[in-house]
């Protein structure tokens, strides 16, 4: 079915939500997406695509806001076959998001990385079922998975471990369902976020001695992501249904590359 299927992604103007839509438009699926701010990167998105044939549209939305989830249902402009919940605040971006105290902040979180995509799911998932066909990938973060993770806000662990949480629960109850759903728990990207959460605040001596400790020695492209998430649409994945895949070159499951000692310096004993 891919090339003749409608994808929503949301937080599609950038990092790996820009990604995935251009890589859903370039396997010839009808692609919508949302952004909350940068309407300037959506409509150039929107204007590159187009001009190379695709079909795409963008739409304003804040993902914790129960009023925009009502407006954006009712502005696409058919159903959505695959959804991609990808947007997200994080440990920095926060702060534009809720500038006022950090009781605010941790609630936005919550609301935002959790409780919108079950808002986005609740409403999108019976019609995938009644028209027998639907894909959802949430988009989490290895630090939703690792108890002590650099640059965390600890909301924001919470909010990804919720997403993986719902990712197996919802799993479970559509077994006998003709919809598949999926995590992907990405690691250090380079994106926007992580941008502004550590890559800003490094000089270029502290930014090399971070990737050196990351596997492969770099940071991960947010179209290595986008490719996961398009991938496990197809149905070769039915199989991985109910999966949260860690997709971090192994970060993940050995997060002390980032808080360890950098590999030339470590004992040959622990290499």
């Amino acid at each position: 079915m891919p090339g003749s299927r409608t994808v929503l992604v949301t937080g599609g103007s950038a990092g790996i939500g820009r990604a995935c839509v251009r890589r859903f438009a370039a396997g010839g699926d009808r692609v919508w997406f949302t952004y909350r701010s940068g309407r300037a990167r959506a409509e150039s998105l929107v204007g590159e695509l187009s001009a190379s044939g695709a079909q795409t549209g963008a739409f304003e939305f804040d993902q914790g806001d129960w009023d925009s989830h009502q407006q954006l249902l009712g502005a696409l402009p058919g159903p959505v076959d695959v959804l991609v919940n990808n947007a997200a605040v994080g440990s920095k971006t926060v702060e534009d998001y809720v500038p006022g105290p950090e009781h605010e902040r941790v609630a936005a979180f919550l609301r935002v990385n959790s409780v919108g995509p079950l808002w986005l799911i609740q409403r999108l998932l019976p019609g995938m079922i009644d028209r027998g066909y639907g894909k959802v990938v949430n988009v989490s973060s290895v630090g939703g998975g690792v108890s002590v993770f650099p640059g965390f806000h600890i909301a924001d662990g919470m909010s990804k471990a919720a997403l993986a949480y719902l990712t197996r629960q919802l799993a479970a109850e559509l077994a006998h369902r003709p919809v598949e759903v999926f995590a992907v728990s990405p690691g250090a990207v380079e994106t926007t976020m992580l941008e502004a959460s550590t890559l800003s605040g490094l000089t270029a001596g502290q930014r090399a001695a971070l990737e050196a400790r990351l596997p492969r020695g770099r940071l991960l492209q947010p179209e290595e992501i986008a490719e996961v998430v398009w991938w496990l649409t197809g149905e070769h994945a039915v199989p991985l249904h109910g999966a949260v895949i860690d997709a971090s070159m192994g970060l993940g499951v050995h997060p002390g590359l980032l808080t360890g000692l950098a590999p030339d310096a470590q004992p040959e004993g622990v290499r």
